[in-house]
């Protein structure tokens, strides 16, 4: 008989499937061509949560988020996904219910995240299109990590070809 498959959120970074995380974001608008090298430097700096699903008494992860925070302030919420494979079960809720009650995270001033399409989802936790847009500033750099990946090939492609 199969059981159903249970699904649990973790902020232990030793669960993490870095190859999951990695490509999903690497293949994501946001995060499109990001290198493993930096998808774990951004890990070791961020408070990291996983959602895992346990079915037929095997691990595997199926969703990641990640907040910078100073733990005392300000937190910003990135990078958060559940696998295409996984959505529809609430598992994006799960995910910010937990990293809402997280005790490193309790009355922080402000939280930020940015999203395209997901306003629903974060506004179930109080989360708001800014009172004074007009204060907040940015620096974007659209496309730095495909940019990136693009030249790392042509040097490697360089080093391969035969002067």
């Amino acid at each position: 008989m199969e059981t159903q498959p249970r699904f649990f959120v973790s902020a232990d970074k030793s669960l993490l499937d870095i190859e999951t995380i990695h490509g999903f974001l690497t293949n994501c608008h946001w995060a499109k061509g990001i290198s493993r090298e930096l998808v774990e430097k951004s890990i070791r700096h961020s408070l990291c949560f996983g959602v895992y699903e346990v079915a037929q008494g095997k691990r595997k992860q199926v969703g990641f988020a990640r907040v910078i925070s100073d733990f005392a302030t300000f937190a910003y919420l990135s990078d958060v996904f559940v696998l295409e494979t996984h959505r529809g079960n609430d598992l994006s809720k799960l995910l910010l219910g937990e990293i809402m009650k997280h005790p490193e995270l309790q009355g922080l001033r402000r939280w930020m995240l940015v999203t395209t399409n997901a306003h629903g989802l974060y506004e179930r936790f109080g989360f708001a299109a800014p009172a004074f847009p007009e204060k907040i500033m940015e620096i974007f750099v659209p496309n730095l990590y495909e940019k990136e990946a693009e030249l790392l090939r042509a040097i490697e492609s360089e080093k391969t070809c035969p002067k």
